[in-house]
Formats: C-alpha cells, structure tokens, sequence
C-alpha cells in the first residue's frame, strides 16, 4: 500500500504571546514573555502567583450567550484556533464530503475550571441538596472540544482527544498524520487546547513542586535549561492545524505550509510524574519518528524541545538528544518557546 503524503494547509492560535498567529509568532520572534500575576483568581495565598494567561480575550466577542455558557474556557479557546485554522486553510466546506474531514484535538485536563465552580457550589450549598448544571459532565471532558469542533462544521470522519498530559497535541498531530496517509480521511483539524490556571490546578502543581515560585520576576521565571530553573510557569491557550493529504490539497488550490514527514510515540515506563533520567522515552520517540520519514540525524536543523524548566525533565532531555543525534547535537538549533508561552500542558 502506497502512504499519502500529508501537509498543513492551515494555522489557529490563541496563546499568552497573542490571541493570533501572526500576534504569537511576531512576540515569539521577539523573545517576549507571556507572564504576569495571575488575574483569574486571588492568588494572594498561593506559593505561586504568576502564570502565562491569555490576555483581551472576552468570550461574548466570539460566542453568543448560550455558547459562553455552555462551553468552558478550554473549549472557548480550542475553538478559536479551530475556527482561525479553518478559515486560514480556505476549506470550502459545501464542496468537501464531510465524511472524510475529522477532528482530533486534544486536552490533558479539560475543564477543571467547570469542575471547581459545580463542587465549589455543592459544598456551599450542600443543606439544599444536591443541584448541579446540566452541563456540568459535558463541559468538564476532556474530549467535548473536538465534540463542539466537529458539530460546529458538520465534520462527520473520525473525533476524538488524545489525552496524554504534555504529549496530548503532538499525538493529536501524529494521528490525524497517520489516518490522512492511510486514505483513511482526506483532512483533520488537529491540535490542542488547556485553561487550567486556577486555584486546584496551581494549588496541586504546587504541592508536587513542579511550578516556579519565583513571584519577584514572573517575566524570566520559565528558564529551560538555566541553573537557576525552579520548576515550569502555568499557562494557557490553544492551538491549531488543518493536515490535508497532498493531493487533496493541490487540487484545490491550497496554501501549503509544511509537509509532514514522520511522527513517533513511546513512553518510559518509569515514574508518575518525572521522565527517565537517561531519557530513554525521549530517545525512543525521536528514533521513531526519524525512521518512519526515513531521515537521517544529520538532516535535523532545529528541535522545539520540551524543555519545561524543571530539575530533572530539562536534564534528561539533553542526555536524549546527545544520544540520538551524536556530534550533530552540536549543529542543531534548540529552544524552548515554553520560556515565552509558559506550559500549556494538553495544549503545549
């Protein structure tokens, strides 16, 4: 069976660095940080109160009464980026089999948010009885922004979220990649989307000692790989991709972005939180994904590490890198746009 080959067609973000892709890339480029005090919450008691939020972002620009309602923050920005990949792709919809475009669009949490103010309430008013809303359970999943993605353009191919914490979008990303070059769908909108800037979030976070405390420099706070790192800053948004299949794409006249070569998967097997010291997954995925585009190392000029700014996690991947790619490492271009953008967890 002959694989399709599968490229990106189109480009949705809202994030700390702006509520675009143009506004992100150009603060991106210049090296502005998305971080300030937390305003979504007082986090006046918290170990930490700095996060990376998304800024001017009023739902009712973008949603009518029930739809700001009825949708959690996540599901508010994983729906932007949707939409503004959607319309930078230029997919006619009227002319497409809707049966052959899907969504895959992830969250590691969901929306926590949704669930903190049903409980919060329930304990208040707990004399009363129990009375939640009804759409406690659907705003709360992990899966309902790909739900409201695929209701919203009648996209009926394959839906659903990868939910694998900081990994969620990028196998969101893989398997649309995958699906489109078996000939399974012709388009998919993938990516991601988190809003977990709020107090159980930034409280649990700090109980495992994984989120900066440094509260007197919130704007140089993230620092991969820095000797002074102390841990990763919160943040939040979302993001976007329409992958086509090649073809499909050219015989429309589309704008293409990149070809995507090759993707890979794996895990450690080693600990709840922390990844192996020697980076064994992250050796793994990368020799993956290098033999499934038939690359060599050598032919890698820049890598978007993970590089969350913590003890352990930063350390490892560089022993993962060195192995992988040999004397290359030291001709790769490396960074970590999380220094900016802050860890957007699902949505990273």
């Amino acid at each position: 069976m002959e694989l399709k080959r599968v490229v990106v067609t189109g480009l949705g973000a809202i994030t700390p660095l702006g509520n675009d892709v143009q506004t992100t890339w150009k603060n991106a480029l210049a090296g502005k940080s998305g971080a300030g005090p937390i305003t979504h919450f007082d986090a006046s008691l918290f170990k930490t109160q700095f996060a990376c939020e998304v800024k001017d972002f009023n739902p009712a620009d973008h949603f009518d009464r029930k739809e700001v309602r009825k949708y959690d923050r996540y599901s508010q920005l994983a729906i932007k980026a949707a939409k503004d990949a959607m319309s930078d792709s230029g997919l006619d919809l009227e002319k497409e089999n809707l049966d052959r475009i899907g969504v895959i669009f992830s969250a590691g949490i969901g929306g926590i948010k949704t669930f903190e103010d049903e409980v919060g309430e329930y304990f208040l008013n707990k004399e009363r009885g129990p009375k939640f809303n009804p759409f406690f359970i659907p705003k709360m999943i992990a899966d309902i922004a790909a739900g409201h993605i695929s209701m919203i353009y009648g996209l009926r191919g394959p839906n659903y979220a990868t939910v694998s914490a900081c990994a969620s979008s990028t196998n969101a990303i893989v398997d649309a990649f995958n699906l489109i070059r078996l000939g399974k769908v012709n388009a998919i909108v993938c990516g991601g989307a988190e809003a977990t800037i709020s107090p159980s979030a930034v409280g649990g976070f700090n109980a495992m000692h994984a989120i900066s405390t440094r509260n007197d420099d919130p704007l140089t706070a993230s620092r991969p790989f820095s000797a002074s790192r102390d841990g990763f800053v919160m943040g939040e948004g979302g993001s976007a991709l329409i992958l086509e299949e090649l073809g499909h794409a050219i015989a429309r006249g589309a704008t293409i972005y990149a070809e995507v070569a090759g993707g890979g998967m794996s895990a450690d097997a080693y600990h709840l939180t922390a990844s192996h010291p020697d980076g064994l997954g992250a050796k793994l995925v990368m020799r993956n994904a290098l033999e499934d585009a038939e690359m060599n190392p050598e032919q890698i000029d820049y890598i978007n590490v993970h590089g969350t700014a913590t003890p352990v996690g930063d350390i490892s991947e560089v022993r993962a890198i060195l192995d992988v790619f040999g004397e290359h490492s030291y001709q790769l271009n490396i960074s970590s746009t999380k220094s900016m953008t802050g860890h957007l967890l699902g949505g990273a």
